[in-house]
């Protein structure tokens, strides 16, 4: 073993150190150190490069994210064969998600290996977690695709992990209560109750759970996730055990169903549309009006045939000599515009078909895991 790494050509001690921690992390030997230096270094060293850049993993902890989500995705549909998206997406997002990375990382010794000014706090349990990520984008960085599903399998899964009871295990309250309350058509909201900082200049976000509009309890966290999340246990544990929290959601249930099925009993009066409010004037002020508005012309043959031709446009007589409409009068009225036309209602109705129990499963996982 010393043989290799004397092939590496580490010039100090320590990266020899580091490499032989991650050659028992990863079981195999980096190619390029520098690469896997930054991925444990966390952004509180505000250390540099030369050209006064921020070094640290951020970078490398967003690449590996992606890698990560590519190869447990993969690694989720050989497994499960059959089961259904829905089933995928949350055994891959519980697979990735940060609380599980961070735990992995303290098990292997990764956390221990992450440089860091010293005054880190300790609620950031996401930098184990983080660290994971960006150690999984060196190793993309350093030796391909194929050695990070390498790592996956043979380290991750194979040593650490039964992915199927992972797959079984509630580890997301949130959609656990999402999920009671579509089956249940009960609306479940979460009301963001405070953003303020702790003593120690640390971001604080606080939630609540509204049930039908009936107040479920609170939870505090360093991330609006954390938040959620807690108020979710902390709900479902109260109503497993008090039945009159129940009975008191249900009954705000039925009220607003009520009210919404409720029907509208006075019908408005059509008539009162066609109620004309413009008043009639005589036809003798009319003409004395037209008279005093426009000076008198002189009568001759062509204004005599304008009179003549509006005349006969303003009434019509037919054959017999009886009068007819004008061809203003004979067009519709726009109460009748849509007299004798049909409408197609088919498409429209008043009960959506029942949703499965999967796809409900399905979407309250969504919704839950989804980054607040």
């Amino acid at each position: 073993m010393s043989n290799i790494i004397d092939k590496l050509r580490l010039p100090f001690r320590k990266e020899k150190e580091l490499c032989l921690s991650l050659y028992r992390i990863m079981g195999f030997y980096p190619h390029d150190i520098t690469l896997y230096q930054q991925a444990l270094m966390h952004s509180s060293a505000a250390k540099r490069n030369e050209k006064g850049r921020p070094l640290n993993n951020e970078r490398l902890e967003f690449l590996g994210d992606a890698v990560l989500d590519a190869i447990a995705g993969d690694i989720v549909f050989r497994h499960f064969e059959g089961k259904r998206e829905g089933f995928l997406t949350t055994t891959r997002s519980k697979l990735v998600q940060r609380e599980t990375l961070g735990r992995l990382a303290e098990e292997m010794g990764i956390k221990d290996l992450i440089l860091s000014s010293g005054q880190v706090v300790s609620h950031n349990s996401y930098m184990g977690g983080n660290a994971f990520e960006a150690l999984v984008g060196a190793i993309y960085l350093d030796r391909g695709y194929d050695y990070c599903m390498r790592f996956m399998k043979k380290r991750i899964l194979a040593e650490l992990i039964d992915i199927d009871k992972l797959a079984k295990k509630e580890v997301n309250f949130k959609s656990k209560l999402i999920e009671w309350g579509q089956r249940n058509k009960v609306k479940v909201v979460f009301r963001e109750t405070k953003q303020e900082r702790d003593k120690d200049g640390n971001l604080v976000f606080g939630f609540q759970v509204m049930i039908e509009g009936q107040p479920g309890e609170k939870g505090e966290g360093y991330t609006k996730k954390e938040g959620q999340q807690l108020a979710a246990k902390l709900t479902l544990k109260r109503l497993r055990r008090e039945p009159q929290f129940i009975d008191a959601i249900f009954a705000a249930k039925s009220n607003r169903t009520k009210m919404e099925e409720e029907p509208v009993v006075a019908v408005p009066d059509a008539e009162d549309a066609k109620q004309d409010f413009v008043k009639p004037v005589e036809k003798s002020e009319k003409t004395e009006k037209k008279k005093k508005q426009r000076p008198a012309a002189p009568p001759s043959d062509s204004s005599q045939n304008v009179t003549d031709k509006s005349s006969s446009r303003a009434k019509q007589t037919d054959k017999k000599g009886r009068q007819t409409a004008s061809a203003d009068e004979q067009k519709p009225a726009d109460d009748d515009f849509f007299a004798g036309k049909e409408f197609d209602l088919s498409g429209i109705t008043a009960n959506p078909s029942e949703k499965s129990r999967e796809d409900i499963i399905a979407e309250a996982e969504a919704a839950a895991f989804a980054d607040a």
